[in-house]
């Protein structure tokens, strides 16, 4: 099947050497670095040279995995897992004094519908105070960028999941606004194919 017939538009492309030239040399933590997007971006990052990469997630045994999975028996010095919680500032403030990073990618997130409407608390203090935490530890250390992956259930928002996400889109752009850092939103949504 083509699913690009599916997307009423061309598919976009992407510029690996623009990426390449723009994170090579680069320290970057990537927040919810061992959750299924995160990891993803982790992996992607390795290609491009970066100087560190900061994998920061809550989940001890989704970063022992992603850990052994990319080291398969060798040392990466570069890479650098830490565990962490992005809804302690405290320890966000520790990890961006100590690695001091040029760019963040902020996955971290509850994102499934069912379960955050049965804990919405938790989806607020996750989402949105825990995106709070890190977009200001970035503002307050001068990161170059700030990309915040958000999700296309924030457009127009049905549930608590969706309501979440799009507090934490306005708050990101209200940094951009004043802000040197260049701080970034991108929707995922769900994958053809």
């Amino acid at each position: 099947m083509d699913y690009n017939k599916l997307l009423g538009r061309d598919p976009i492309s992407t510029d690996l050497n623009a990426i390449q030239d723009y994170i090579e040399g680069k320290r970057i933590i990537v927040t919810g670095g061992a959750g299924s997007i995160g990891s993803e971006i982790v992996r992607q990052l390795i290609s491009f040279k970066a100087s560190s990469i900061i994998v920061y997630d809550n989940a001890e045994a989704s970063v022992f995995h992603l850990q052994q999975e990319i080291s398969r028996g060798k040392s990466n010095p570069y890479i650098k897992y830490v565990i962490g919680d992005v809804r302690d500032k405290y320890r966000l403030e520790e990890v961006f004094e100590s690695y001091k990073p040029n760019v963040v990618f902020h996955a971290a997130a509850y994102k499934h519908v069912p379960m955050m409407e049965a804990n919405p608390i938790e989806a607020i203090k996750t989402n949105v105070i825990g995106t709070k935490n890190v977009a200001d530890t970035a503002y307050y250390h001068d990161v170059e960028k700030f990309v915040m992956v958000s999700t296309d259930k924030a457009v127009n928002p049905t549930n608590i999941m969706g309501a979440t996400k799009r507090v934490a889109e306005l708050y990101t752009q209200y940094l951009e606004d004043k802000s040197e850092t260049s701080f970034i939103v991108t929707r995922f949504g769900n994958v053809l194919g």
